[in-house]
């Protein structure tokens, strides 16, 4: 692709704007152009504000760059990747579409709104549909919002996806062991969490419950029609940096064996595999063999941490199957599916550059432009 699109960042100090930072070092695509942090960051240079966390080193091209308020006269970009707190997300995250730009959002608060696309681009590419209804419902003009689910969400949802494909699902009983970086930085105080499990993150289980009848649902004229599934959902807070697992038992619809189940996990892929964007992992779901695998710490990062990783694969004595996943929170969970849906907005012509903007219209608006 010859275009480069200019990004911006929203939250760039916090945990998850540093892996979007990370991952976007030598995108082929889009480029950092601007990146943004609460008012007691604005003004410093992003390597003195954020604290590098992660464990590659901190790009050099971002380190001396003075990181700019939240706001949409500040950024100079085509679009804005959101690494933004829940808690501040909600109407900031609406300013900068309705000044125009695209909003590709890791936050909560749009998720359930009904014309927002709760997207996962290799689970659930064709929600995309929901978009010129935003705008139009809105008033928006070249901006709108894109969601991706929580993270937890994103692992159980790819695994469900080829299933429910394959043989329909009926019902789901989850148990989730959370990775502490879930919580962002510094989250859980390490004498609560060391030596220890706490079986309580607040909101998470109905996230796990809501999230995925969305995201498996199906679009009907203006919104989406939530897939039919019951969902039950037990959560708990683990002392692992990185790493969502879960158990999973599920009822299907139609009949199967643990071998069938395993093939189509195995074999599954979506758009964004067959047109080779940059971020899609070969493959969605891996399926290990091995009698104890996925194992955290061994298999987070399959994949560049894209892919989620499901193994155990057995008949279950209450409901039909289950099966353990591991899915990377930070990655394939947040930032990573962020940017997958970006790449996928791009291969549908919903992303373009300012330029390609001012073409079609003849002008640029001022505060794409940027100024203010």
């Amino acid at each position: 692709m010859s275009r480069r699109f200019k990004v911006a960042i929203l939250g760039a100090t916090g945990p998850v704007g540093q892996r979007f930072l990370q991952l976007l070092e030598n995108h082929p695509w889009f480029e950092t152009s601007t990146l943004t942090g609460s008012g007691q960051s604005a003004g410093r240079s992003y390597r003195d504000a954020a604290g590098w966390l992660l464990e590659t080193p901190l790009p050099e091209s971002a380190a001396n760059r003075v990181v700019r308020e939240t706001r949409p006269g500040a950024v100079d970009a085509d679009f804005v990747f959101s690494a933004l707190d829940s808690n501040v997300a909600g109407p900031i995250e609406e300013e900068f579409a309705r000044a125009g730009f695209p909003v590709i959002s890791n936050a909560a608060p749009h998720r359930t709104d009904p014309d927002v696309p709760l997207l996962l681009a290799d689970v659930n590419p064709g929600h995309v549909a929901l978009i010129a209804e935003q705008q139009r419902r809105r008033g928006y003009s070249t901006g709108y919002l894109v969601t991706n689910p929580n993270c937890s969400t994103a692992g159980l949802v790819t695994a469900l996806k080829p299933l429910d494909d394959a043989f329909g699902v009926e019902a789901v009983s989850v148990v989730t062991m959370q990775a502490a970086s879930g919580a962002g930085y510094p989250g859980v105080p390490s004498i609560d969490l060391l030596d220890n499990v706490i079986p309580f993150i607040a909101n998470e289980e109905e996230k796990l419950e809501i999230e995925p009848g969305k995201i498996l649902g199906r679009v009907q004229a203006d919104a989406i029609e939530p897939a039919r599934l019951a969902i039950s959902a037990q959560v708990n807070r683990v002392p692992v940096v990185d790493g969502h697992l879960e158990s999973v038992s599920l009822k299907l619809r139609a009949k199967a064996n643990a071998a069938d189940v395993a093939q189509a996990l195995a074999e599954y892929v979506s758009e964004p595999q067959l047109a080779a964007l940059p971020s899609a992992p070969e493959r969605p779901v891996i399926v290990r063999s091995e009698r104890d695998r996925p194992q955290t710490r061994l298999d987070r990062m399959a994949a560049g941490g894209m892919a989620v990783v499901v193994g155990r694969i057995r008949s279950c004595p209450i409901l039909d199957f289950r099966f353990t996943l591991l899915v990377h929170n930070t990655i394939r969970g947040a930032a990573g599916a962020s940017i997958l849906n970006a790449e996928w907005l791009v291969k549908k012509g919903l992303l373009r550059t300012r330029e390609e903007i001012r073409a079609e219209s003849g002008k640029t608006p001022a505060v794409l432009s940027g100024s203010h």
